[in-house]
């Protein structure tokens, strides 16, 4: 594993982490699953105002951590692995 990559890893918040670790055991690695999946719960409402604002910023951090693994053309999964 890259420095530079395992210090991505080492600061990624527990929030960030915990959507990773999720990507990789529900949704066989596909963020996009897990971006349909979570935007389907958001819009079946109604919702207590909390869990949309929890759903909507996994949105982002999701977001982060695609941009960064299409940046770097990596799978941030399988670094994952290496550090466990």
């Amino acid at each position: 594993m890259s420095a530079v990559h395992r210090e991505f890893l080492r600061k990624l918040s527990a929030q960030e982490r915990t959507l990773l670790v999720l990507r990789e055991e529900l949704y066989e690695g596909s963020w996009d699953e897990m971006k349909v999946d979570l935007e389907s719960r958001l819009k079946k409402g109604p919702h207590v105002f909390e869990l949309s604002e929890i759903i909507e910023a996994d949105m982002e951090r999701i977001q982060r951590l695609v941009s960064y693994e299409q940046s770097h053309d990596i799978d941030l999964g399988e670094y994952l692995e290496d550090e466990e």
